[in-house]
C-alpha cells in the first residue's frame, strides 16, 4: 500500500517544520490578519503552533510583517493568544 506524503509547514514563531494539520493558518485578508481554521481560505497565508509562546516570538521577531506584509496591534495579539490557547485546549482533549 502506498503511503500518501504528509504537508509540512514552517511556524513562523518557532521555525520548526511540523504536519500542517498540527499548525493554524494566520491569513492577510483586506488588510487585517485573521485565523482561518479550515486552511483553504484565500489571501496570503503562514503558519503558526497553537503555543502561544510561538505567537510571541513571531510578534518579536516581526515574522508578520515579513511574511504577511502587516503587523498585528496589540488587540488582535491577545484575541489571537486566546484562540489559539482554546485551540490547543480543544485538540489535547481530543
Amino acid at each position: 500500500m502506498i503511503q500518501k506524503k504528509v504537508p509540512m509547514r514552517r511556524c513562523i514563531g518557532c521555525m520548526e517544520s511540523k504536519p500542517k494539520k498540527d499548525l493554524i493558518r494566520i491569513i492577510a485578508d483586506e488588510g487585517a490578519l485573521r485565523l482561518d481554521l479550515s486552511g483553504k481560505a484565500n489571501g496570503r497565508g503562514a503558519y503558526l503552533c497553537t503555543d502561544p509562546k510561538c505567537l510571541a516570538k513571531a510578534v518579536k521577531k516581526n515574522s508578520f510583517q515579513r511574511n504577511l506584509e502587516l503587523s498585528p496591534d496589540a488587540e488582535t495579539v491577545k484575541r489571537f493568544s486566546e484562540e489559539l490557547e482554546r485551540i490547543a485546549q480543544s485538540r489535547n482533549a481530543e
